[in-house]
């Protein structure tokens, strides 16, 4: 039995999470023996330290977002950051993480989160470690705290990302443009334009935690609204218990939904997702074809998710709904006009530009099959196909 080890950061609902679980899910399906281990680093190493610092993480975004978004671009996307400049995330994480390898021995590491991956990064490079890694980009930009000398493959989720990359050393052939992973069932419908009808359904997300201007964003939706919504409360408890007794007859509240083959068919029931430019979010609606329109985002990776995504014309800008007179109007009126087609093109467009390998078969048989050592880097080369040169 062969283990891979799955590491995303904080214990919080996230895409980091999601995305690990998708590629775990997609192993499993491929071979049962293949064990699959998910630890989050800080809560393992700091024990009920993780929750002070994810409520901290909250109260930042939630409450200085501004100031949250200026620490993150000086120190997470700042040019030419070095490694080096982190001496106290070594001393504190980089022992335990080894004891964590040492005890499992696995075959295969997996980095849904920067952090994780700068670590191993730095305990590769010094020799103290040597499995291979795997850096899973769950946003559609690459920053300088992910680690890069010494990973040995890079799933990014935009063809953009793969210059940057490059800029930084990394190989060709170590880059995979896979698209951010989503779990197995969320299956890709066939290309056909959404029939105009009298009435609509639309999906409103928050993120996981449910966080975003809900109140002022609810009001504008009307009981003669033309069109129906869920709306996904998260972990967000007060919210979902505030819609449910308001009974608002456009309104159907649910809760953090943890099921991925629920989540498919509620995204099949809907026309359009009004929500944050997450990245795992925005990749499910972009292998479901689904219109989303971005009404806020939180400061630091959705802004940079957003204007790559916007400007590739692949989500539609609706930050400017306060001064709609109607939310619903202005959605369907969309819906209805030659902008849409133009989305939906694009979206074709950017899945014909990933790797027709699924991600978790790629990674099965680079790493895990019963391939000999010495054909398996072929081997790998062979399924990626167009992404090498």
């Amino acid at each position: 039995m062969k283990t891979v080890l799955f590491l995303p950061l904080l214990q919080l609902p996230s895409g980091h999470h999601r995305a690990a679980e998708a590629l775990a899910e997609g192993l499993r399906s491929i071979d049962r023996t293949v064990k699959c281990e998910k630890i989050e680093l800080l809560s393992s190493r700091l024990g009920a330290k993780e929750q002070w610092i994810s409520r901290l993480y909250l109260r930042c975004i939630r409450h200085a977002p501004k100031a949250y978004s200026a620490v993150y671009h000086r120190f997470v996307l700042r040019p030419k950051r070095k490694p080096s400049a982190f001496p106290p995330y070594e001393w504190l994480f980089a022992g335990h993480l080894k004891q964590i390898i040492d005890s499992l021995k696995p075959a295969l590491i997996i980095c849904t989160h920067a952090f994780p991956s700068y670590l191993l990064d730095f305990l590769k490079q010094r020799g103290d470690i040597d499995v291979p890694i795997v850096n899973v980009y769950t946003d559609y930009f690459v920053h300088n705290l992910w680690g890069k000398t010494a990973i040995d493959v890079h799933f990014i989720g935009h063809p953009a990302m793969k210059t940057t990359l490059l800029e930084t050393g990394v190989p060709s052939e170590r880059i995979v443009v896979t698209g951010i992973p989503v779990h197995p069932v969320f299956t890709a419908p066939p290309p056909a334009p959404l029939p105009v009808r009298s009435r609509y359904t639309g999906l409103i997300c928050g993120g996981s935690l449910g966080l975003g201007g809900w109140e002022q964003l609810l009001r504008k939706i009307a009981p003669n609204d033309p069109v129906d919504y869920f709306v996904l409360c998260g972990t967000n408890e007060q919210l979902y218990e505030r819609l449910r007794k308001k009974n608002h007859p456009r309104l159907l509240p649910l809760r953090y939904i943890t099921s991925p083959k629920a989540m498919s068919a509620l995204y099949d029931e809907v026309d359009f997702v009004l929500t944050k430019p997450g990245g795992v979010t925005l990749s499910e609606c972009l292998r479901k074809r689904k219109p989303a329109f971005i009404y806020a985002m939180l400061p630091g990776q959705e802004e940079m998710n957003f204007r790559l995504l916007c400007n590739d014309g692949l989500i539609f800008d609706f930050r400017h709904w306060r001064s709609l007179p109607s939310l619903s109007e202005a959605i369907v009126s969309v819906l209805r006009s030659p902008a849409l087609a133009r989305c939906l093109a694009r979206v074709d467009e950017y899945h014909r530009a990933l790797s027709a390998t699924d991600p978790a078969l790629a990674l099965y048989e680079r790493f895990l099959a019963a391939v000999p050592a010495d054909q398996a880097p072929q081997r790998f080369l062979e399924i990626l196909g167009e992404n090498v040169p």
